[in-house]
């Protein structure tokens, strides 16, 4: 989030001083690192949980649409800094891989069935296929047919325009490219005041975490994307927006293979559907993921809890992110999920082989020896009260910024990063306001949809996703 603001003023105020401050001795350890995260270009292809099903039995296909938007005006932003040498190759971080979603029983495949019909002729799904065929869905991805039972009722739907999207790497790379225009990187510093002045500028404290230096910088404009952090330094800062605010720690697993042998035989990101009642970060999938060029699986997520706010970060954090005025929120956030505590209770217990299990649920024949248990990213989740005052926990990302824009932070987590550009767009409409008018040609040069729907023009949507495409050589 942070490297894509900065790449997104560097081009809109090549001018301004930009500084970047990272408590860990490189950038992209923790949410952006690839193997704590999905890797999945979120566009909504085969997510089921952003497609429910409504009580008239239709398919409510809202928030895939917006999410697919989201990602489409990332890819944009991306391939103009490919055209123009600011990021290198595209397979450096993005590599084409199908985007599937598989599920068993009667009612799923009919559910299945639904949303395919509500999707195949959207201009954001052009392409999707379906399948309720053993012999399509294996030629598909082998890994999901040999050993189930041949009367068991079975669907999938396939994309071939889907993405594993490497962002560690690209994260690297954006922040190279800053550097090198003049952007400081301060490795190792960890902030520990922020402090608005008289003047309106803020003072920023950090320390050395090496040496125990203490610095301070001063800045017209703060932006805090420290992931599962975030919530404790806009805290920090005391701005009456944050107020109310908690957040929930979810760790999470993954089981993972590097066997040539078993990832030959899938190619692609299969998404299933959530046990009824468990939380939308419960989405089974396993996936294609490539990093450094070379390709694995993995398959979870499986959720576990701890109080630590980042990987790195420490036990005290959820209990150092308490304070009067949000533990109200956070009580009854957690009176109101008991669901969600339940399923976590449930994930802490299970064993590794039920862990396996799941995984066979999805390919049967797959042998536990075959794979290993990974630590995935931490997650904080938003508490907050709701427009009725109620509390309840957001299963999303949102921007918070104070009054004057002067300082913003991004909270939350899925869709996470494969929203970034949209997301730092809607940053600098809050915090720069007077500029936008200013800035909209450049934006419009850098993504040619800004400003409009894609999802409202199918030749428009058409013609823009094969440019991207090509842009980024993901053409399948």
């Amino acid at each position: 989030m942070s490297a894509t603001l900065g790449s997104l003023l560097r081009q809109l105020e090549p001018s301004w001083s930009i500084t970047i401050i990272e408590r860990l001795g490189d950038v992209a350890l923790e949410s952006s690192n690839p193997w704590n995260n999905a890797g999945t270009g979120h566009s909504a292809l085969c997510e089921l949980n952003y497609t429910p099903e409504k009580a008239d039995g239709t398919i409510d296909i809202a928030q895939a649409v917006k999410v697919n938007e989201q990602f489409q005006v990332t890819r944009q932003f991306w391939s103009f800094l490919v055209s123009e040498g600011l990021l290198p190759e595209p397979d450096r971080f993005i590599n084409p891989v199908p985007h599937m979603s598989f599920v068993w029983g009667e009612t799923n495949v009919a559910y299945l069935k639904k949303r395919y019909e509500a999707l195949k002729d959207h201009p954001l799904f052009q392409g999707m296929e379906f399948s309720d065929d053993a012999k399509v869905i294996r030629s598909w991805a082998p890994l999901l047919i040999p050993g189930r039972q041949k009367d068991e009722p079975i669907a999938a739907t396939r994309i071939m325009s889907g993405t594993d999207v490497d962002f560690g790497s690209l994260t690297h790379l954006l922040i190279d490219g800053l550097v090198k225009s003049g952007v400081r990187l301060k490795l190792e510093h960890k902030v520990t005041s922020l402090a608005k002045r008289r003047d309106g500028l803020w003072r920023i404290g950090m320390r050395h975490e090496i040496g125990g230096t203490p610095l301070e910088l001063t800045a017209r404009f703060v932006f805090v994307g420290a992931g599962g952090a975030a919530l404790t330094l806009l805290q920090k800062s005391g701005i009456p927006e944050i107020r109310g605010y908690g957040g929930f720690p979810i760790s999470g697993l993954w089981l993972r293979t590097d066997d040539p042998a078993i990832v030959s035989r899938h190619q692609a990101k299969v998404y299933g559907k959530a046990a009824v009642g468990s939380p939308p970060m419960s989405v089974p999938h396993l996936d294609t993921r490539v990093v450094d060029g070379k390709a694995s699986l993995l398959f979870g997520p499986y959720a576990g809890f701890s109080p630590k706010f980042l990987k790195t970060g420490s036990w005290f954090d959820l209990f150092g992110s308490i304070r009067l005025h949000n533990i109200g929120t956070m009580v009854g956030a957690g009176l109101t999920n008991l669901s969600l505590v339940t399923y976590l209770i449930g994930e802490l217990l299970a064993s590794r082989a039920k862990k396996v299990e799941a995984l066979q649920q999805f390919a049967p024949k797959v042998k536990s020896r075959d794979w290993s248990l990974e630590t995935a990213g931490q997650r904080v989740q938003i508490m907050k009260r709701d427009a009725a005052g109620r509390p309840v926990i957001q299963f999303g990302t949102e921007v918070v910024a104070s009054s004057d824009g002067s300082i913003a932070g991004l909270l939350g987590a899925s869709p996470g990063a494969s929203t970034a550009v949209p997301i730092m767009l809607d940053v600098l409409a809050k915090c720069f306001p007077d500029r936008l008018d200013g800035w909209k040609p450049d934006l419009q040069r850098m993504i040619p949809s800004y400003g409009t729907q894609l999802s409202s023009n199918k030749a428009t949507a058409r013609k823009t996703l094969a440019a991207t495409a090509k842009g980024l050589d993901i053409v399948a």
